[in-house]
């Protein structure tokens, strides 16, 4: 089992930068996908980018791809979002997820997918 924790939301003007963070106990994060998901209010959590448990693939949502970058390091047990370019609409509480795997190339984009989550980080642009 492992236990989730966002860091690094905040305030931002658009066309500003982020880097979220998500902390993980256990000495099992490198078993686990990982993913960021957000939801703005009044809508319902969306996929924003999956990692898998080596870091060695990853996907992006559309919407995010080209600005977002999500990375691991499994010495830290800490999974990454780096958000440039940032937009009003990217307003949201981010959450991570996690799925345990055995060396699964394959990641995850579905809300069901993922057995952990965090408690969320809000972000916020401002136009």
């Amino acid at each position: 089992q492992v236990q989730l924790v966002e860091s690094g939301g905040g305030l931002v003007q658009a066309g500003g930068s982020l880097r979220l963070s998500c902390a993980a106990s256990g000495r099992t994060f490198s078993s686990y996908n990982m993913g960021w998901f957000r939801q703005a209010p009044g809508k319902e959590r969306e996929f924003v980018a999956a990692i898998n448990w080596s870091g060695g693939n990853t996907y992006y949502a559309d919407s995010v791809k080209g600005r977002f970058t999500i990375s691991r390091d499994n010495a830290k047990n800490t999974m990454y979002l780096q958000m440039n370019s940032l937009k009003p609409e990217d307003t949201a509480v981010y959450y991570c997820a996690g799925r345990r795997v055995i060396e699964s190339i394959v990641v995850q984009t579905t809300v069901s997918a993922y057995n952990y989550w965090g408690q969320g980080t809000q972000v916020t642009v401002s136009s």
